[in-house]
């Protein structure tokens, strides 16, 4: 009965290097700039009627124990303890039973500045 056999010699350590080079590249792209892009791009993109939302985004970098960090975008402005950027969004039932639909602005707003991070990742990764 013939078997397979696989043998290798050698280790991982180039690769290693590689990856944790690249792991340190990414731990120093500018979040605070992306932040700052993510939170006016949701600003003019937000539904004005008083623009308290519109003014009501902020964003928030979440730091990891495992050296993870996190770009949090959040609005502050609530009624009755209602999340009214969320409200505009979604959509909302009406007192008189009614619904008042909602509008895709956030994703829109916010996949542009996405797609920046993910184009500068990329440059790093390749060394450009």
């Amino acid at each position: 009965m013939g078997g397979i056999t696989i043998r290798s010699k050698g280790n991982f350590k180039k690769t290693r290097k590689y990856m944790i080079g690249i792991s340190e590249k990414v731990k120093k792209l500018d979040l605070k700039k992306y932040g700052e892009m993510g939170v006016e791009a949701l600003k003019a993109a937000t539904p004005v009627r008083t623009g308290k939302t519109a003014e009501c985004w902020v964003y928030d970098i979440i730091e990891n124990k495992d050296g993870t960090r996190k770009l949090s975008f959040t609005n502050t402005n609530f009624n009755n303890g209602v999340q009214i950027a969320i409200v505009l969004q979604y959509g909302h039932g009406t007192r008189y039973g009614g619904w008042v639909e909602g509008r895709d602005y956030i994703n829109p707003a916010i996949q542009p500045i996405f797609d920046q991070i993910t184009r500068e990742i990329e440059r790093e990764v390749k060394g450009q």
